[in-house]
């Protein structure tokens, strides 16, 4: 496999790391980036563009990372706090009255990021088309019934994340959360980074798809528990109507949805813009301004959710609008916050050792939080940060 890019010296590791993905683990094209205190270290890239095709993966090509779009989404809330424009411990229903309906006037800005607002189901999904009408995200989230008393307990919010934080932009700003995150964050970082794609880019995009993986030890070692199979299957389960919300499941390489901004599962970004996006949170890229301030950093990664959640079915931990680092989804270390997409996708910062992570790829797995290819790559910038 011809890999292309570069690594500083030290960071071989990844590269190593990059290139047994495609030689042990079935990858089929993909990208891997790592910022280390500002300055990029890895940025590597191999494979093809399409998961079904021969055109090769070129420097720039972009590709949906699903809910690794979760952690920009929650950087857009942790800014407008940070600016003074949103309470973290106000009522959802404070900016959006229509949401107190049904048992929800408790529910917090808080619980919205840290998945505890007892609403990751819809009774009625709605179709990929719907999903795509913020209109209809926000009336049918804002018509439904909590799953457990908000803010008692913790469960992922697959969709219903996204469609939360959309409708508590707008209105807050006005402005829809795909256009603030290109005003606000992507624009002004030069990242390749969109939740919405505006048809001038459509050409960057490759098609994605699933892929089984080869069986090998890892593989092997890595399959879920029967309590984890058994929710997945059983189709009146919380766990499946969670991930059913928006029904039948959306194409990804379908340009209007790629074109719909939903922050929960469709942003779209290059490996790069990922590692750069986390790189910008905690430190100076380039000599612009960090994102974040250290008092933000701390709330991004303090622990506001932990143990058995109540769709995934594992033990999982959460900040305010990402995933810590844990056994449902190990990152760099203890400190570090960051979000994966369901499939592979995988960004992270890790604001002791100074390392920003970013891997997007075309092959999607079964995998949700943990994908053995990303891990890989996570112990290789272990390895070349310890080394």
């Amino acid at each position: 496999m011809d890999v292309n890019g570069t690594v500083a010296d030290g960071f071989e590791p990844v590269r190593e790391a990059f290139v047994r993905n495609f030689d042990v683990l079935g990858e089929r094209g993909a990208a891997v980036a790592v910022y280390r205190h500002g300055r990029k270290v890895v940025d590597l890239w191999g494979g093809t563009r399409d998961v079904d095709g021969t055109e090769p993966w070129e420097q720039g090509t972009a590709h949906v990372v699903h809910s690794a779009t979760k952690g920009v989404a929650a950087a857009v809330l942790l800014l407008l706090h940070q600016r003074g424009q949103l309470d973290l411990d106000a009522p959802v229903g404070a900016y959006w009255p229509g949401f107190k309906a049904r048992g929800k006037e408790a529910v917090l800005v808080r619980h919205v990021l840290s998945h505890r607002a007892g609403v990751p189901v819809v009774d009625r999904p709605l179709t990929p088309a719907e999903a795509a009408d913020p209109g209809r995200t926000a009336a049918a989230v804002a018509a439904q019934a909590p799953a457990w008393e908000p803010g008692t307990d913790h469960g992922y919010h697959a969709h219903t994340y996204g469609w939360l934080v959309a409708e508590l932009v707008r209105r807050i700003t006005g402005r829809g959360v795909g256009e603030w995150i290109a005003d606000e964050i992507a624009g002004p970082l030069g990242a390749d980074l969109w939740v919405g794609l505006p048809d001038a880019q459509r050409h960057r995009v490759g098609r994605s798809g699933k892929v089984t993986p080869p069986q090998t030890a890892s593989t092997l070692r890595l399959r879920p528990k029967r309590s984890v199979t058994e929710a997945y299957a059983d189709p009146s389960s919380l766990t499946s109507r969670t991930f059913a919300a928006i029904s039948p499941p959306p194409d990804d390489n379908d340009p209007a949805y790629r074109a719909a901004a939903l922050p929960a599962s469709n942003g779209i970004a290059t490996a790069e813009a990922l590692a750069r996006f986390y790189a910008s949170l905690i430190g100076e890229v380039d000599g612009r301004a960090r994102l974040f301030t250290p008092e933000t950093v701390e709330l991004a990664r303090a622990q506001e959710s932990a143990g058995p959640d109540r769709v995934l079915v594992v033990n999982t931990r959460f900040g305010l609008g990402c995933m810590l680092h844990g056994t449902a989804s190990p990152l760099l270390g203890a400190g570090s916050f960051g979000h994966p997409g369901r499939g592979g996708p995988l960004g992270f910062a890790d604001p002791e050792s100074g390392i920003a992570f970013g891997y997007v790829t075309n092959g999607f797995r079964k995998t949700v939080t943990a994908d053995p290819r990303a891990q890989a790559l996570v112990r290789g910038v272990r390895a070349a940060i310890s080394g």
